[in-house]
């Protein structure tokens, strides 16, 4: 196989899966950045109401808009370090802080749902006297702070940082609802118990989203098979371009929640034509699987076969020929 061959393959996708990669992340820090001054604003503000009126629920919220401001500071400092370009050190950038990101949020998170379900549990036994037209008022206030920040975040990109951000806030959403709704179930004459008894089925929506999040953050960090993406689909589309007679050594994985990676080796009938095979499948991943960064290596189909004939040679593990599926070469 030619040097210059591989180092071409490797080079112009690592090159391409870069290209996208900036935008975006400073696109998510800024949205990130707005959040956070919003979030902790308010939370201010629902902290002393909650000591006043001495209500659970707007003091439980108030400790999700901490979590929040937390939350968004950490996801745009992730954004930030995303930015980074490759180094010597980190060979692919610092797209997974993104990931870190997320996974530090949604451990903090599982850790303020625990301490509100406690207080809500401790507080049906012994419920305070509660003041319910501040929490009422309060809890307005904070749905229309929480729908405005959830609005952005939304318009923004996607990312799993900004959704881990989101995911907090849409806590807070919960946490504003039942701040309403408790202080107007109290102020109308309604019994105090409702106030924790909101803030701990608030908490338990939360964890719902919580566990869902931390299993897609966990399957990145694993290496597996980006969502959306069938490996077996993108092998039998790569071997349908011309000259190409299979795949083998195939990996998928995600850098981060906006780039993905691949990287395989191409059976070809004939290496001098590797020049021209090598943009199409590089447009292929691109437009079809959105797949940006692709390490291809080519080989000689003849040299392939005779490998595959050495026990002792170490063939590939999955591969995939033009008359379907994968299996022997």
């Amino acid at each position: 196989m030619p040097e210059h061959a591989h180092e071409h393959a490797h080079e112009h996708g690592h090159d391409h899966g870069h290209s996208h990669g900036p935008g975006h992340h400073h696109g998510s820090g800024k949205t990130l950045l707005f959040a956070l001054v919003f979030t902790t604003a308010f939370a201010a503000v629902e902290v002393f109401g909650g000591l006043i009126a001495d209500s659970l629920a707007l003091l439980s919220d108030a400790g999700h808009m901490f979590t929040d401001s937390l939350s968004l500071g950490v996801g745009a400092f992730a954004a930030w370090l995303a930015r980074k370009p490759a180094s010597r050190q980190h060979s692919f950038g610092l797209k997974r802080a993104e990931m870190l990101g997320a996974l530090f949020n949604v451990l903090f998170m599982f850790g303020v749902i625990v301490f509100i379900a406690y207080e809500a549990i401790r507080r049906i036994g012994d419920t305070p006297p509660v003041a319910g037209g501040t929490v009422l008022a309060i809890g307005a206030l904070g749905l229309l702070v929480n729908l405005v920040v959830a609005w952005v975040l939304m318009r923004g990109e996607q990312s799993v940082n900004v959704r881990g951000a989101l995911l907090h806030v849409m806590g807070d959403l919960l946490g504003s609802v039942a701040a309403l709704a408790a202080g107007a179930i109290i102020y109308f004459g309604g019994p105090p118990v409702v106030d924790p008894i909101l803030s701990l089925l608030v908490s338990l929506l939360i964890l719902f989203s919580a566990v869902r999040l931390l299993r897609e953050v966990t399957h990145v960090l694993m290496e597996g098979v980006p969502k959306g993406i069938d490996a077996r689909e993108v092998g039998d589309a790569l071997v349908e371009v011309d000259g190409v007679l299979a795949i083998h050594d195939m990996h998928i994985w995600s850098l981060s929640s906006n780039s993905q990676a691949l990287a395989a080796h191409v059976d070809v009938d004939a290496m001098d034509r590797w020049a021209a095979i090598l943009p199409q499948l590089q447009h292929l991943l691109r437009e079809r699987f959105a797949i940006t960064h692709s390490t291809l290596q080519p080989e000689d189909a003849s040299i392939r076969r005779a490998c595959d004939a050495d026990p002792d040679c170490g063939a590939g593990d999955s591969v995939w020929q033009p008359d379907g599926g994968p299996g022997a070469a």
